[in-house]
């Protein structure tokens, strides 16, 4: 039973000063074993060894580019701030799909610790769950299973000297961005949507989710937020500005767009980013403006 102030402010005057120290003595007991419990239902926090910043890129609704986004945003990371170290964690155990975009198919070394050595291309440093199971495999797993996963991905694997972790979490709001939020001291999350009300919907669910959390949200991502004519050059909006209104209701103040372009799906789907094939293009120059915002946004803090 949890005693509030009011209770108390009610019995107080009702009591002599022999009980009341009883009383007094008794409510510091019950207060410390509320807080005791408290502490025991949520997990402690505990930083990646070596990772300075850890950035979820999540979306709440699937299909949105999500991935395209966080793989982009890694090489554009490293791209603008080449002495700094980068990491792409691929988070979504049932839906992987960072081998596939970075190019990476083999299976991770193991070095004298006992873990896992990422993946390395385009100088950026790789995790997922597609590199340890076959492309033909399914993961049938319950939530243990899949929360053993995750926690695998994140301790089991050498991210030594990673000033950005970038994690790819899998649609919805559910046990992997509870556990990655309640386990690691996260730097913030980028949201990714496209203008679609289908996708709003859950998107904004997702920011609530996230906020009370506390986690700091760094912006929003329209995803292909346009279309441009391959002949004549002009630009269509595809689902008008209403993302634009939910960072206003939402009050959240940066909103990066990028388009719907062939080079950047193509890219994804060869396994060579746009940011690598077409690095002075129009769409490559916002994930570069994204990357430095992020790397301004967080400043030289560590997150610990």
């Amino acid at each position: 039973m949890f005693i509030t102030s009011s209770t108390i402010n009610r019995l107080y005057p009702l009591i002599n000063d022999q009980l009341r120290c009883s009383f007094v003595k008794h409510l510091s007991q019950l207060t410390e074993k509320q807080a005791e419990l408290m502490r025991k239902k949520l997990p402690q926090k505990r930083p990646i060894n070596g990772v300075n910043h850890i950035i979820l890129v999540a979306s709440g609704k699937g299909g949105v580019g999500k991935s395209t986004t966080a793989v982009n945003l890694a090489t554009a990371l490293k791209c603008v701030a080449p002495n700094k170290d980068v990491g792409l964690l691929d988070a979504d155990v049932f839906g992987p799909s960072i081998p596939l975009m970075m190019n990476l198919h083999e299976t991770p070394l193991i070095n004298n610790d006992n873990l896992m050595v990422p993946l390395i291309n385009y100088g950026v440093k790789c995790m997922s769950m597609g590199n340890l199971i076959t492309d033909q495999s399914a993961a049938i797993w319950r939530g243990l299973m899949v929360m053993g996963a995750i926690d695998k991905l994140i301790r089991g694997v050498s991210w030594n000297h990673t000033d950005y972790l970038i994690v790819d979490t899998p649609p919805g709001t559910g046990d992997t961005h509870l556990s990655l939020a309640q386990n690691l001291p996260i730097s913030g999350v980028l949201i990714v949507t496209t203008g679609q009300k289908a996708a709003l919907g859950v998107t904004r669910r997702g920011i609530t989710m996230f906020k009370k959390l506390n986690i700091p949200i760094l912006g929003i991502v329209q995803n292909m937020s346009t279309m441009k004519c391959s002949k004549c050059s002009h630009e269509n909006f595809i689902f008008g500005d209403s993302v634009q209104e939910l960072a206003i209701q939402e009050k959240i103040d940066t909103l990066f767009s990028i388009p719907l372009d062939p080079n950047i799906t193509n890219g994804c789907d060869s396994g060579q980013p746009i940011v690598i094939t077409h690095p002075e293009s129009s769409q490559v120059k916002i994930y570069k403006s994204l990357a430095e915002y992020l790397i301004n946004s967080l400043g030289n803090v560590t997150n610990k």
